[in-house]
C-alpha cells in the first residue's frame, strides 16, 4: 500500500474517489477526477517548501540503492567484505552491465522492513563499509571499469565500535583515494546525503542529486538542537541550511539535478531508474572525451568552499 505524507493527503483523497468511480462504472466522473488529480499533483509538487522536500527525501516508499541496482544493472555480481573486519551491509557493491557498459555500482542501502533495516543498520555505514567501497573501487580501477555511486544515508554510524575501528580514518581515506581514481566516477544523491557518511562516496567527476533529495553537513534535527536547543525547529533549520538541490547547484557544490517523475521517484521507480541510467551513460561518454578528467576532478574539489567577500 502506498504511503502518503501530510501534504499529499488531497492527492490520496482524489485517488480514492477515482477508485470508487471505477468500481461504480462511472466513467464520466472518473475522467473528471483524473483531470483534477493531475492539477492537484502539479500544484502540490511545484509549491513545496524545503521541509516538505526533506520529507520526500526520506519517504519510506522512495527507491533505495538496491531497487535501482535491480532495475538498471544486468548480470549483477556482489562484492562483499573489506578484508579487514567484516561485510557491512549498509554499503553494497555490485559489478554488472548498464546496457553494454561494464560498471561498478556502490550504494548506501537503508533496507525495508524491521529485520532488513536492522541488518542494513538503517543505511548508516561502519568503517568496514567504506573500506569495502574503497576495495571495490580499486578493483574497478585496475580493470578500467567506471563507477556509479548512489548516496542515501542519514550519516556514518556514530557508535563506539565504529569509532574504535577508525570511522574518521576510513572516510578520510575514501576522500583521498576516490579523488585520485583513474576511471570515470559519477555519484548521485538519491535520497538523504548526510554529512561525511555521504561524502565518503560522493567524490566524483560528476555529482548530481535527484530532484527531491537533500545533501547536508548535519541533519536538520541536529542543527535545530544545536542552534536553537529545540529539535522542533526543524522547518526553520531545513530552510536555513540550504540543503536542497536548487540551493546546492547555485552554490556550485553539485553539478546537476536529475528531475524526477512528476509525483516523485517513489511513485514511478522504473522511470526514476531510467533517468539515472540515462544520466550515467550520457555523462560517462562526456567524461571519457575530456583530456584530463582526474585533474578536472581535483580542481573541482579544490574549489569547494570558495567564496567572495
Amino acid at each position: 500500500m502506498a504511503t502518503y505524507l501530510d501534504f499529499e493527503q488531497r492527492i490520496k483523497n482524489i485517488q480514492d474517489e477515482i477508485e470508487m468511480a471505477a468500481i461504480r462504472g462511472d466513467g464520466a466522473a472518473r475522467d473528471i477526477l483524473e483531470i483534477e488529480l493531475e492539477k492537484e499533483i502539479r500544484s502540490v509538487y511545484s509549491n513545496m517548501n524545503d521541509y516538505q522536500k526533506l520529507q520526500l527525501a526520506r519517504h519510506p516508499d522512495r527507491p533505495y540503492a538496491l531497487d535501482y541496482i535491480e532495475l538498471i544493472l544486468k548480470d549483477a555480481y556482489e562484492i562483499c567484505g573489506d578484508r579487514h573486519f567484516s561485510d557491512d551491509k549498509a554499503i553494497v557493491c555490485f559489478l554488472g552491465r548498464i546496457e553494454d557498459q561494464v560498471t561498478l555500482i556502490i550504494g548506501e542501502e537503508k533496507g525495508r522492513g524491521t529485520k532488513n533495516k536492522l541488518m542494513r543498520n538503517f543505511g548508516m555505514p561502519n568503517p568496514e563499509g567504506y573500506r569495502k567501497a574503497r576495495k571495490a573501487a580499486k578493483f574497478a580501477e585496475k580493470f578500467n571499469i567506471p563507477i556509479l555511486m548512489l548516496v542515501d544515508t542519514a550519516g556514518a554510524y556514530p557508535g563506539l565500535g565504529a569509532e574504535e575501528r577508525g570511522q574518521s580514518e576510513a572516510i578520510a581515506k575514501n576522500l583521498q583515494d576516490f579523488a585520485a581514481l583513474n576511471v570515470p566516477t559519477i555519484s548521485i544523491v538519491i535520497g538523504e546525503g548526510g554529512s561525511g557518511g555521504a561524502l565518503a562516496i560522493a567524490v566524483a567527476d560528476r555529482l548530481a542529486m535527484m530532484q527531491y533529495s537533500i545533501f547536508s553537513v548535519i541533519s536538520p534535527e541536529g542543527c535545530a538542537a544545536i542552534l536553537w536547543n529545540d529539535p522542533s525547529k526543524i522547518e526553520s533549520a531545513t530552510k536555513a541550511m540550504k540543503i536542497t538541490p536548487d540551493e546546492l547547484k547555485k552554490a556550485h557544490l553539485i553539478d546537476d539535478i536529475i528531475l524526477e517523475p512528476n509525483k516523485g521517484a517513489h511513485r514511478d521507480k522504473i522511470c526514476a531508474a531510467n533517468l539515472i541510467k540515462e544520466y550515467f551513460l550520457t555523462n560517462l561518454e562526456a567524461i571519457r572525451k575530456e583530456d584530463n578528467f582526474i585533474q578536472k576532478r581535483y580542481d573541482k574539489l579544490m574549489h569547494y568552499g570558495a567564496f567572495a567577500e
